[in-house]
């Protein structure tokens, strides 16, 4: 998680959410990412998903049953829904998320009884240390509003 907690830092220095994510197959980090939504200009740049298509690379499989990610924010439901998909065999995550959580807050996709595939969730770990990298972001973002963050001027289709 202090990996996870160290790209969180490298993504609110760039802009972006402070979230990180890190992937551990047998105590060995097979994939790591941070936030790149802003970057990209792609909604589905969450660290979580570039790190579970890094860690699928990485092994050349996209199941990854005996891995865990850490995350340092509670996945979303579209990064929970990967997770499941991926077979991800556990989540270690620092912070819950009251607005978007999907692994127990708001929603819990990652153990939906009805879905083929529930991954372990363990919660809370540096959790301190994550809630102040947020807060922090959050609180300059309030004061300083966009400036810094790329903005798509185009909201067209077709350009």
């Amino acid at each position: 998680m202090g990996l996870a907690l160290e790209l969180a830092c490298q993504a609110g220095e760039k802009g972006e959410i402070p979230v990180g994510a890190v992937v551990v197959l047998e105590d060995e980090i097979i994939a790591r990412a941070y936030n790149e939504k802003e970057l990209r200009q792609d909604a589905t740049a969450h660290a979580e998903l570039l790190a579970l298509q890094r860690a699928a690379e990485n092994t050349g499989s996209w199941r990854l049953n005996l891995a865990t990610l850490y995350t340092t924010l509670e996945p979303c439901p579209m990064c929970a829904g990967a997770m499941v998909n991926a077979r991800l065999g556990r989540l270690v995550y620092a912070v819950r998320d009251p607005k978007a959580g999907a692994a127990g807050t708001v929603l819990d996709i990652v153990r939906t009884p009805g879905l083929n595939h529930q991954v372990q969730v363990k919660e809370g770990v540096l959790r301190e240390e994550a809630a102040q990298l947020l807060s922090k972001f959050f609180d300059n973002l309030r004061r300083d509003g966009r400036a810094g963050r790329r903005r798509s001027t185009r909201n067209r289709v077709g350009g």
